[in-house]
């Protein structure tokens, strides 16, 4: 077990190349970007068809509006995202534009969005209507294709000066608009040569082509073997401290989002809705509780664990685990980069897929028809998700039975080795307390005063003289909600300006101007450096904190701060 923990360890450094890839990260940050609009159109169906469970009959017209704002918000979901997609893109290439040379954002996110259109919609021969099925999440590999290509010529015409140059007097705005015409013209273009090449090849728009020509790809990806290997490969990456999903989802999360909306169809037509890869089977399913399948876990760790540490680590990360945020049971027990964890982290999401996927394509159990906010708890989503199925309930029992029992017996071997420790340690902490005891007998008062006296002092902090803004960042927000929580909490018990607020990576790019100090979670450690260039420019102060330090913070309020002011030399 060792050995394979070092052989991860050895090659982290591949693991942090792919997790910091450019495109990667563009498409991960690009639909961080749109999730409001997925998670409200998603609520809009889910009010529509949750009444007729209950034999609630909704007036026709008012079915019809909610329709209507799900076509009109996830119908176009594809050109939101080649818009989203391309700014995060161009943030990503920004850091390492030459000197005086940047790439504008907004004019790469609406030429990839004019781009994606021509990818995307084709006139009707017979009728001259456009067929704008590929504007949603049909569409969004050809979403990809315009915003990696629409940036990318940029990057190239503004590095080579191509442009239009207009006299120092004239307007900056106008300057600007001058300035990105080539790019912009050779963007749209681009795109128009393919559709038109794709259209004299084989008489079909590039996306239809596109998505043909990927299909037998990505049926491979809703095998057995396939959902075990992506959901496997998500739990590997976090169990060396990199988070996995940010790796491995953004090469399938098109073809999710498309099965869930063809489960959606399936569903409307009274079939069964029989796709098993789809983003919310994932997060209520393979990665239930959050990566590594640890939804159950804090209740086995309080109920059978005799180690004081696990029973705390239980209590303290059992609410947080129920709403998918489990960061502070992975770093606390710590289940990452602990052998003793490596088989079940990796072993619970695998068996999770393996039986759901058995009962979607056997039993007969629903796949999940709507795209509910990942923080929805797993059993309650997969409940919600296959419209309250009999069978669903007793597949989450049997999920969650399975995988307690997968878990136990590791956890039980550790919390042995812990038990141990913590024998070992009451002997030496005894004997520390006896001579703390002596020590404080031979302190004089006086000197018990000038101890209390430099504590006040220290609290104080009277270096720290106007209003502190910190943003923590962590990859979903979650995490960084509680360490933004115990700042702000801190800084009230000590009478300090300082406000703390909470953010995901990925959708920090235009607020983080408004924050004097960023604080990266241990799980977006791995993107300090990208982020240091960001920070550089507009002097605000980077922090990344450790997993271990990061959990007892978020529990200290005053050690939250304490750490905070010590990081800017102001304690």
């Amino acid at each position: 077990m060792n050995k394979i923990v070092k052989w991860i360890q050895k090659h982290q450094d591949v693991f942090l190349k792919i997790s910091k890839n450019n495109y990667l990260m563009a498409i991960k940050d690009g639909f961080i970007s749109i999730m409001p609009l997925v998670m409200f159109s998603s609520l809009m169906i889910l009010i529509v068809q949750l009444p007729t469970l209950f034999g609630i009959v909704i007036p026709a017209n008012a079915k019809l509006i909610m329709v209507k704002i799900y076509n009109l918000t996830m119908g176009i979901m594809g050109l939101m995202v080649a818009g989203t997609t391309a700014k995060a893109l161009t943030g990503n290439f920004n850091r390492t534009m030459p000197e005086g040379k940047v790439i504008n954002s907004t004019s790469t996110m609406i030429a990839a969005m004019s781009a994606f259109l021509f990818l995307a919609v084709s006139p009707d021969p017979k009728t001259g209507s456009l067929d704008v099925g590929f504007l949603g999440t049909q569409g969004l590999l050809s979403a990809f294709v315009a915003a990696f290509l629409t940036v990318n010529i940029y990057r190239f015409c503004i590095k080579k000066n191509i442009t239009i140059r207009l006299p120092k007097e004239a307007p900056g705005t106008i300057a600007q608009s001058f300035k990105d015409i080539f790019p912009f013209a050779f963007s749209v273009l681009s795109c128009v040569l393919i559709d038109l090449i794709s259209r004299a090849a084989v008489g079909a728009p590039f996306a239809s082509v596109f998505q043909k020509t990927l299909t037998p790809l990505l049926k491979g990806v809703e095998t057995y073997p396939g959902m075990c290997l992506i959901y496997g490969l998500s739990a590997l990456f976090w169990f060396v401290g990199i988070h996995g999903p940010s790796i491995v989802m953004p090469a399938v999360t098109a073809f999710q989002l498309a099965n869930t909306e063809a489960n959606l169809k399936l569903f409307e037509a009274g079939q069964h809705p029989l796709h098993a890869m789809t983003n919310n089977f994932g997060n209520y399913i393979a990665a239930i509780g959050g990566t590594g399948a640890t939804f159950i876990v804090p209740l086995v760790l309080i109920l059978f664990m005799k180690s004081k540490q696990l029973k705390t680590v239980g209590k303290a990360s059992f609410i947080p685990v129920l709403f998918a945020v489990n960061e502070p049971l992975l770093f606390a027990a710590p289940l990452v980069l602990n052998p003793y964890m490596f088989v079940p982290f990796i072993l619970t999401p695998i068996s999770n897929v393996i039986l759901g996927k058995f009962f979607i394509d056997v039993l007969g159990m629903n796949g999940m028809i709507y795209t509910l906010p990942w923080t929805v708890p797993g059993p309650i989503g997969v409940l919600l998700n296959t419209h309250f199925q009999l069978i669903s309930i007793i597949f989450v029992i049997i999920m969650l039975v399975m995988d307690a029992a997968i878990y136990y017996p590791f956890l039980r071997v550790y919390d042995a080795e812990l038990v141990k420790q913590e024998q070992s340690k009451v002997q030496k902490l005894a004997e520390e307390e006896n001579f703390e005891s002596t020590v404080k007998e031979e302190l004089s008062e006086k000197e018990i005063t000038e101890n209390q006296e430099q504590e006040q002092k220290e609290t104080n902090h009277p270096n720290l003289t106007k209003e502190l803004k910190v943003l923590v960042l962590c990859a979903g927000s979650g995490t960084s909600a509680q360490l933004a929580r115990a700042l702000n909490e801190g800084a009230k018990e000590e009478k300090m300006p300082i406000i703390a607020n909470s953010g995901a990576y990925g959708a920090h790019y235009e607020i983080m101007a408004n924050y004097d100090v960023v604080i990266l979670a241990p799980q977006v450690r791995s993107f300090y450096s990208d982020m240091k260039a960001d920070t550089d420019k507009l002097g605000i102060k980077l922090l990344a904190t450790k997993g271990a330090e990061y959990i007892e913070m978020t529990r200290n309020p005053k050690q939250a701060v304490k750490f905070l002011l010590s990081q800017l030399n102001l304690s």
